[in-house]
């Protein structure tokens, strides 16, 4: 990531889940996390699925109250949620909603 003037953190590995990842941070505070599983599939456009691709976006929004009343207010609207609020087990809390075309969108603290 040097080239692109960013940091990465140390590999995280979730060994129940198969799950690696590596956060890289820039200097404007965007973040980018580059993940790998083993038995992601190719040609799956679920949000529930993972797949080969883009797993999702996500934003950070500050708090962890808003992380929840965006999710209800989410909820109201008739926005399908697809994960409720939570900590993950590399220390964010999240909730994740899917947008219109079906692409996982993430709020996160």
């Amino acid at each position: 990531m040097e080239n692109f003037n960013g940091t990465s953190n140390e590999k995280y590995v979730n060994p129940t889940k198969g799950f690696e990842s590596y956060m890289i941070s820039f200097e404007t505070g965007a973040q980018l996390e580059i993940m790998q599983r083993k038995d992601i599939h190719d040609g799956v456009k679920d949000p529930n699925i993972e797949h080969i691709g883009i797993a999702h976006f996500a934003f950070c929004v500050g708090s962890k109250e808003k992380v929840n009343s965006l999710i209800e207010e989410y909820r109201k609207k008739g926005i399908k949620i697809i994960g409720e609020p939570r900590t993950t087990g590399d220390g964010y809390y999240e909730a994740a909603i899917a947008d219109p075309d079906g692409n996982r969108i993430e709020i996160v603290v």
